[in-house]
């Protein structure tokens, strides 16, 4: 029997957690891992307390946001930032973490990843944010898309 690696166990775990999502244009799940141990995960839908979009509708469909742009206008938090609301509400330090996500973090949540004192990043597939990508190679962020790792 062929276990598989760390990787790919974390990225397994991922793709079940943006399955709570409530987005509907896209699901996202995020995992921030120490030392091989889950820290915490978050998915991509609204704050606690707030109707999400599978209720009330996409505020960016209705306006027709392209993806990439005016991520300010949504109701959701993505997944990376509920992640790392996570940890802060627990107390939980992720200095020096890893960050699992199910799709490239857009330039709002790579900044928060960069402060946060994250120091890996695995992701899958492209966002159409190249700022994104730009700012966590300038902080020294270890970057592996898990598309290509996979092949």
């Amino acid at each position: 029997m062929s276990r598989p690696s760390w990787d790919e166990y974390f990225m397994k775990i991922v793709d079940l957690v943006k399955t709570r999502s409530t987005c509907l244009r896209r699901q996202v799940g995020a995992l921030i891992v120490k030392d091989k141990r889950i820290l915490t995960s978050g998915y991509n839908g609204a704050p606690a307390g707030v109707s999400h979009c599978e209720e009330v509708g996409c505020l960016r469909q209705q306006l027709n946001i392209p993806s990439g742009e005016r991520h300010e206008l949504c109701r959701a938090i993505h997944a990376e930032q509920n992640a790392i609301v996570q940890a802060a509400y627990t107390g939980t330090s992720v200095n020096g973490a890893t960050m699992y996500v199910s799709l490239q973090p857009c330039s709002l949540c790579a900044k928060l990843i960069i402060n946060a004192g994250i120091i890996k990043l695995v992701y899958r597939g492209a966002y159409p944010d190249d700022l994104s990508l730009s700012l966590l190679n300038e902080a020294g962020i270890e970057l592996v898309n898990f598309d290509e790792v996979e092949k």
